[in-house]
């Protein structure tokens, strides 16, 4: 079973929010749920959408494959059964980057994600971190959940 390096839902809480504007990219600021971490990432919004409000599954992982093996051809890899059929995006990427800033229980560690020019920055509680490192190479997968609730 694959062991993955971070997930969390994740809550849009702003778009762009330093006023930039690029074609097709959408930065998304965004927090999650479990674990409060703060996230801020580039989307091709031209081919998945995302709006203030919008609630979504993040997952990183080091493959996408179920059993936990490398991604070695990624040719053959759409040909068999993934972890990539649960999701709706996904990017593949390098970490370039980790900083550590504050102290005591205001320490934070951010982790600086490069998916081929589309960047994330994921802040946070460093307990949640542990599993990172430089020049780690992972996949970035995401679905949308609902906001709406079921009653009987």
């Amino acid at each position: 079973m694959v062991d993955f390096l971070f997930d969390d839902i994740f809550s849009v809480e702003e778009l762009n929010p330093n006023k930039e504007k690029f074609d097709k990219v959408t930065r998304i600021k965004a927090h999650s749920e479990k674990h409060g971490m703060l996230m801020h990432l580039d989307v091709n919004t031209e081919i998945y959408p995302m709006k203030e409000g919008d609630r979504f599954v993040m997952v990183l992982s080091p493959t996408l494959n179920w059993n936990g093996v490398p991604v070695a051809d990624y040719h053959k890899q759409a040909e068999q059964k993934s972890l990539a059929d649960k999701f709706e995006y996904i990017m593949h990427g390098l970490l370039y980057k980790l900083t550590e800033e504050g102290s005591g229980s205001d320490f934070k560690v951010g982790i600086y994600v490069s998916f081929g020019g589309l960047q994330m920055m994921l802040n946070g509680d460093p307990a949640q971190c542990t599993k990172f490192k430089h020049d780690q190479k992972m996949f970035l997968l995401i679905r949308k959940v609902s906001n709406d609730f079921v009653t009987d």
